[in-house]
């Protein structure tokens, strides 16, 4: 896969890891997608007799797709850090709008484009659709990156 290394460098995993796939990264934008697969655990009480992707989940796939792919991405090809390496990440912001709900077994394409990237910091306008093109949620989404060798 021709972005296997930037999903490789992401410090999640299953249950928390919500990238299948990347399909385009560059210096101002990222593609992805993820499936919520319907034996995902909090699908078990949101919402009784009626499962739901919650919001926040939705925000953390954005985040992951849009702003920490994004991320590795840039600061392997600008070599200010090896994606190699162990990478401290926190999300700083975020500001997301909801339109559509997640169903187990839905697929969504997140689709990021850069705000700016300085001072460790990113910040991104992210938007989620679901494989019939409906947007799902959008927002900004902003974080820190930075090698943890560096303090």
């Amino acid at each position: 896969m021709k972005y296997q290394n930037i999903l490789n460098a992401l410090p999640y995993a299953a249950p928390f890891l919500f990238v299948d796939s990347l399909s385009h990264v560059d210096d101002t934008s990222v593609k992805g997608s993820f499936t919520f697969k319907e034996s995902l655990p909090f699908y078990q009480g949101h919402f009784k007799n009626f499962p739901i992707t919650p919001g926040v989940i939705l925000t953390e796939c954005c985040a992951q797709i849009g702003l920490i792919c994004m991320g590795l991405g840039a600061l392997n090809k600008s070599n200010t850090l090896s994606i190699d390496s162990t990478v401290n990440i926190a999300m700083s912001s975020s500001n997301m709008e909801f339109y559509h709900p997640v169903y187990p077994n839905e697929t969504v394409n997140v689709i990021s484009e850069k705000i700016y990237f300085r001072f460790h910091k990113l910040k991104c306008k992210v938007q989620m659709f679901n494989s019939k093109g409906v947007l799902v949620c959008k927002g900004t989404i902003a974080g820190m990156m930075k090698n943890i060798d560096n303090g």
